[in-house]
């Protein structure tokens, strides 16, 4: 009976210490009682969502700092001074940002901040949507035009047969039509090792066999237990 009648007590006084609180925040000395749990939980997310307030409110009046990639544009720029370049790259001088986008405006134009560790800042009149256009077009193709350049290995042994040779010959000849570097080797098993000499005429067989569309890039070398041979592409004439 009497623990019933503490808690009754403590639930009546968080109730009267959230009433006194206008705020939703909380009460006098930081601390919630353990009865008032979830009204902590509720003020946390009232606190959150006034943060993203915060957040979105500056971040519209262009008060937090942009990314590296982007540009400001138009009533983003508050600079006092700006030089401004024209949208036919003439030099139209030093003015105010209002004074610029006035004139950007009259032109159906952005006014774009280029420059922004120049002093003072430089500013140019462009059609900012065209120019982020063209800008991922090149970027799109510089990404298509870039080639990897991949190794390809080619696993060669000693007593390999005249017919598996030719096919390992043919893959090696594709994969450097296709501008990829090949990696050849031979691994010797046990007693093997003592006939290295055989692994030297088998690469240099392999080398000869694609001279026409590849050149030794790094001559047979024994290493431990396997040989290795890389062959580029020749260059086009």
């Amino acid at each position: 009976m009497t623990a019933r009648v503490e808690s009754a007590n403590i639930d009546e006084q968080t109730k009267q210490e959230s009433a006194s609180s206008p705020s939703g925040l909380a009460p006098e000395g930081g601390q919630y009682p353990a009865t008032g749990a979830v009204g902590a939980a509720v003020c946390c997310c009232v606190q959150a969502v006034r943060l993203l307030a915060h957040y979105f409110f500056y971040s519209k009046r262009g008060c937090l700092n942009i990314s590296a990639k982007e540009l400001q544009i138009n009533e983003d720029i508050r600079d006092r001074e700006l030089r401004i370049i024209g949208s036919d790259g003439e030099q139209l001088g030093i003015m105010s940002a209002a004074e610029a986008l006035k004139i950007a405006e009259e032109k159906n134009l952005d006014l774009v901040k280029i420059a922004p560790q120049a002093k003072p800042p430089v500013c140019k009149i462009m059609d900012y949507g065209k120019y982020r256009f063209e800008k991922a077009k090149r970027e799109k193709e510089a990404r298509k035009n870039q080639r990897i350049v991949e190794i390809k290995e080619i696993r060669l042994s000693v007593n390999i047969d005249t017919h598996d040779f030719d096919t390992k010959v043919g893959h090696a000849k594709r994969f450097l039509a296709d501008g990829n570097k090949v990696k050849v080797s031979i691994r010797f098993r046990g007693r093997e090792m003592a006939h290295t000499n055989l692994g030297l005429e088998i690469m240099d067989r392999f080398a000869q066999a694609c001279a026409e569309s590849a050149s030794v890039e790094k001559a047979a070398k024994l290493e431990g237990r396997s040989m290795l041979m890389f062959l580029v592409p020749k260059a086009a004439k």
